[in-house]
């Protein structure tokens, strides 16, 4: 059992508070998960400085002046990194995936917790409203963002076992759930060069749906794949930085509530994580059906 959230702004006004909005969420799931928690961020220009290549990092092994002089190194460029809780949150005037190759070279073996332009993704071991602390989320801005907390069932308690994944450029998923022949397909995505930083089957998900992404694919034909692809009982949460989408698995085993109003589109593992929502009163409010895709595009 874990908890999901989802919040997808559609209207600016709202942006100031998109981390109050989650942090309320995503505490509100805290009994549904108090192993790790974690959340991806889309558009706080603090984290995330717009026009600039992001990456998240953690488990580093050096402070924030070192990590700045060795990847600016490898970079050939300045590199600011400013600290959220745990998290090195490096930013640079280069392409992420610039940005995140100088990473690698700079600390091989480094734990990628996201990359992407305007994404910051924290996570960590331990209670949700801890760590949203640490984190100083409510004081986050952005048009969207995605939480998880998480009850671990297939994975060790670590880090890297904790969600959001977020694997590909701008790319995030968490799921609720567990798929039962994650581990064949593992070994069909290693062979064909994919790396893989847990045991977690949820990575699994993660790392096919960013390659058929990869391949060009919309985010609505990959999900699709997916639920022909993965066997088990699951709800999953993905998005890029412009969309955000739903879909659970054939019989719809594990709980899932989807709510819209002009200013926004929610998702949460139950009706409670929304209930704070401005307006939710209003909202059009329902239980996504199996094997459906709902996407949103901002």
């Amino acid at each position: 059992m874990c908890g999901i959230v989802g919040l997808h702004l559609r209207t600016p006004d709202l942006y100031p508070r998109l981390g109050e909005l989650l942090t309320g969420m995503l505490c509100e799931m805290s009994d549904r998960g108090s192993d790790s928690a974690g959340v991806a961020v889309y558009g706080d220009p603090r984290w995330s400085p717009p026009g600039r290549g992001s990456v998240s990092l953690l488990d580093v092994g050096d402070d924030r002046d070192g990590v700045a002089t060795r990847v600016g190194a490898e970079l050939g460029a300045e590199v600011e990194v400013a600290m959220i809780g745990d998290t090195f949150q490096l930013s640079a005037d280069a392409g992420s995936e610039t940005l995140l190759a100088a990473a690698r070279a700079a600390y091989p073996g480094v734990l990628v917790a996201g990359f992407g332009a305007d994404l910051a993704v924290l996570k960590g071991v331990g209670d949700p409203r801890t760590l949203t602390a640490s984190w100083g989320l409510t004081d986050a801005q952005g048009w969207q963002g995605v939480g998880h907390t998480r009850m671990a069932t297939e994975s060790a308690v670590t880090p890297s076992g904790a969600h959001p994944y977020a694997v590909g450029p701008e790319q995030c998923l968490v799921h609720n759930g567990s798929f039962a022949n994650h581990a064949a397909i593992r070994r069909e995505l290693r062979a064909a060069g994919v790396h893989f930083d847990s045991e977690n089957d949820t990575e699994v998900g993660a790392r096919f749906v960013a390659s058929r992404l990869a391949e060009g694919r919309d985010v609505e034909t990959a999900l699709k794949e997916l639920c022909a692809t993965f066997d088990g009982f699951y709800t999953l949460l993905v998005s890029n930085r412009d969309s955000f989408a739903v879909v659970r698995d054939a019989i719809a085993c594990k709980p899932a509530v989807i709510a819209e109003t002009p200013d926004w589109v929610a998702m949460g593992s139950e009706y409670r994580a929304l209930s704070g929502l401005p307006g939710v009163e209003k909202a059009a409010i329902w239980e996504p059906e199996p094997e459906v895709v709902y996407a949103w595009t901002r």
